[in-house]
């Protein structure tokens, strides 16, 4: 006996020397020392490093419970074996660690004591979590365009756009894009993030609409292995996936109140907790929210949350429609034909005259995207140098009445702004069009601006 304890207080003032973090533990695992780089760096005395509530005391609380059953069975098995976990600094900071285990056996080749070694791996850890996350990135990126089609043209309101892009852009501000389906809300939304200081890390996009309800929360969060059936292993949701860069969440008008609720607090306290667990986990994400709808007409409807709706609404940015934007059209399809035409390996030199003005005079109820998928089919069915389309490919949707969608507009935009038309603040600013412009359509729609204005 008297030998045991001799080599164990010998063992014990190597152990000291070393600076790496080492315990060591008895058979089952229990702490029964802690070198002095181990005492350093939790801060505890040796009293609480030997106590049964070390482990949960010193690791996160998810590690703890996801390695439980692991380190049980590997300890019983009594070979080497490694963990990766975080460990509790003294002044609080969590930082990953891959704790190395090694038995000491007796002359009978019982085990009578373990050796678990601390490595520091935080850096490598969060190095591979960006990898990751810009892998995911990348990933959803497949088969998506590149360009930037639906933002290009000359037009007076697009140009305000960008101007707004060019202000926003540098800072973390919540951004709200309005705009009609098809108007490149998403393809602003990265231009925002591209010129961001967070244009190195991933931009993840979540479709809001597309989302089952009583999956919302687990996209957004992630979960727990074991949080809800069919949850048979961890996973990282979407804020987690875009940790330091940009979450866009497209179609957030189609956000349930609950979900809706979590996204409050989510952008309040810049933490989220994953289903099954209540451990708070910070979040560095810079989030721009995109909608088709009247996001103002669903709070009013208690559609949607006014709180919430005032959160996102810290720099709104309205796209404008393809038929407000025709002066554009004739640039957008002049880059069209020349980008479809290279892919199908034709060359087509110039675009018909009355094509053209076919295109110029239709309302592309789809906007861009509709556009685009007109000029690809004319690119594939061309025969010569000149492109041409067929009346029957725009006549056959009967756009919605202009006169019914301007009024609508309109009124949209005088109502967020009190009936103001001119000034920085004014409707016409917010639509992007000039302020004679806006006076003309109000009065040949014979629009009340002053029922707009408090009384």
């Amino acid at each position: 006996m008297e030998g045991l304890k001799s080599s164990e207080q010998e063992a014990r003032e190597i152990v000291d020397a070393i600076p790496q973090t080492i315990a060591v533990l008895s058979p089952d695992g229990q702490p029964l020392y802690g070198n002095r780089s181990l005492l350093q760096y939790t801060g505890l005395t040796i009293t609480e490093v030997t106590s049964a509530a070390f482990r949960t005391r010193v690791f996160h609380p998810e590690d703890v419970t996801r390695l439980q059953e692991e380190r049980r069975d590997a300890l019983a098995r009594g070979v080497p074996f490694e963990l990766e976990q975080r460990a509790r600094r003294h002044d609080g900071l969590y930082r990953w660690f891959l704790v190395q285990y090694n038995p000491v056996r007796d002359a009978q080749g019982r085990t009578v004591r373990w050796y678990a070694t601390g490595t520091d791996i935080d850096d490598r850890k969060r190095a591979e979590d960006r990898v990751r996350n810009e892998n995911l990135a990348l990933r959803e990126d497949i088969d998506r365009t590149s360009m930037f089609e639906e933002i290009v043209g000359p037009s007076a309101s697009l140009r305000h756009v960008l101007e707004q892009v060019a202000k926003v852009a540098p800072t973390d501000s919540t951004v709200l894009i309005l705009g009609e389906t098809g108007t490149g809300k998403e393809l602003i939304a990265r231009a925002i993030h591209k010129r961001s200081r967070r244009a190195s890390r991933a931009f993840i996009r979540v479709n809001c609409a597309a989302i089952p309800t009583s999956l919302i929360a687990s996209e957004l969060f992630g979960h727990e292995k074991g949080a809800f059936t069919g949850a048979l292993q961890r996973r990282l949701g979407r804020f987690e996936a875009a940790e330091g860069g940009t979450l866009l969440l497209d179609e957030v008008g189609d956000l349930p109140l609950e979900a809706q609720v979590a996204l409050l607090r989510v952008l309040q306290e810049r933490e989220i907790e994953r289903v099954g667990s209540s451990h708070p986990i910070a979040v560095d994400v810079r989030v721009i929210v995109a909608t088709h709808q009247d996001l103002e007409g669903a709070v009013a409807r208690g559609a949607f949350r006014a709180d919430l709706f005032y959160r996102l609404n810290v720099f709104p940015i309205s796209v404008p429609a393809l038929r407000h934007r025709a002066g554009d059209v004739p640039v957008l399809v002049e880059y069209l034909v020349e980008r479809f035409a290279k892919r199908a390996g034709k060359k087509i030199a110039r675009v018909e005259k009355r094509t053209m003005a076919l295109l110029q005079a239709y309302g592309w109820p789809g906007n861009v995207r509709e556009l685009q998928n007109v000029i690809e089919r004319a690119v594939v069915l061309c025969d010569s140098d000149t492109l041409s389309i067929d009346d029957s490919w725009l006549t056959l949707k009967a756009p919605p009445p202009a006169g019914e969608q301007e009024r609508a507009i309109i009124e949209t935009a005088l109502a967020a702004t009190n009936g103001r038309v001119a000034g920085p603040k004014g409707a016409a600013a917010k639509l992007g069009v000039p302020r004679q412009t806006l006076d003309s359509k109000i009065r040949a729609l014979r629009i009340d601006k002053l029922k707009f204005r408090p009384r």
